[in-house]
């Protein structure tokens, strides 16, 4: 089980008059512009495929260093491979985050290797089967379970790790849900639990410079989403969306970029829908 829930450029020319340009210059601006996270480290739990894999390619692409972890080990090994083929390096960790020791053994090593940690997406969760519906009933064995993943985790997680997000003046990133703002579902109330859990945290962080933000998804086009709903579904939340298209992977991701780079640096202590306007489903004229 997995909790995974994301150029060549050319150089030189000329002038229209004739006269060279130095030599690659052009090319070297813009390969610059593309590397904003060189030299920058970036963990994402469940990342062994589906948005974690989305937000690791991501930042691979801008240049960072990633950590990769989840209890899928063969997805990892994946995520790994084409980290590297996009030209950054990763190492990737196995560990059971509803696993309090499991969960300090991994961070541990983590602070071993990497004294300055730039970005934590706790992306990591439990999102299919019992609790995607109705929770009347549920016992306290898999409420506990669901919200220590799903809930607790993250805030374990990122205080573990807090010194290496500390020397680096840190972002911690919460994947939350559109389904906390209405939590009908179990799912929905883990995640709602978790955006409390996200202004706590940007309180308690905010002494050693950590930044805490949670992104909401709306329902993206995921191969776990595609497996587990049938495709009517997607058609009805399209048709209640402002943006007219299905939302993906790379949309969560590129807003976790956004986040983490200088532009989006005055952002803290909030949790940001990002749903193609799916809230106004009612109010669509």
């Amino acid at each position: 089980m997995s909790y995974a829930g994301a150029i060549p450029i050319a150089s030189g020319g000329s002038t229209a008059r004739g006269g060279s340009v130095r030599s690659g210059s052009a090319g070297a601006n813009r390969r610059e512009a593309l590397q904003r996270f060189e030299g920058k480290t970036v963990l994402v739990t469940g990342s062994a495929g589906g948005l974690g894999r989305e937000f690791a390619l991501t930042f691979a692409r801008e240049g960072a260093t990633l950590i990769l972890a989840d209890i899928n080990e063969e997805g990892l090994a994946e995520t790994k491979s084409l980290v590297e083929e996009a030209g950054s390096s990763a190492s990737r960790h196995r560990v059971d985050l509803s696993d309090e020791a499991d969960l300090h053994r991994f961070a541990q090593a983590v602070l071993a290797d990497t004294p300055k940690l730039d970005v934590l997406i706790n992306n990591a969760g439990l999102a299919y089967g019992e609790i995607a519906h109705g929770f009347l009933g549920v016992g306290m064995e898999k409420w506990q379970r669901w919200f220590a993943i799903n809930s607790i985790a993250p805030l374990l997680l990122a205080e573990a790790l807090k010194p290496a997000l500390a020397a680096a003046q840190g972002l911690v990133i919460n994947q939350s849900s559109m389904a906390s703002f209405t939590p009908a579902t179990a799912y929905g109330v883990t995640k709602a639990t978790l955006n409390a859990m996200t202004f706590g945290m940007a309180n308690q962080f905010a002494r050693d410079q950590i930044r805490v933000v949670g992104i909401a998804p709306g329902l993206m086009e995921t191969e776990a989403n595609r497996a587990s709903l049938p495709p009517e579904t997607y058609d009805r939340v399209k048709g209640m969306q402002l943006t007219r298209r299905q939302g993906t992977a790379k949309d969560i991701a590129n807003f976790g970029l956004f986040l983490a780079s200088e532009e989006g640096s005055f952002i803290n202590n909030e949790v940001v829908l990002v749903d193609g306007g799916n809230q106004m489903r009612g109010w669509r004229l």
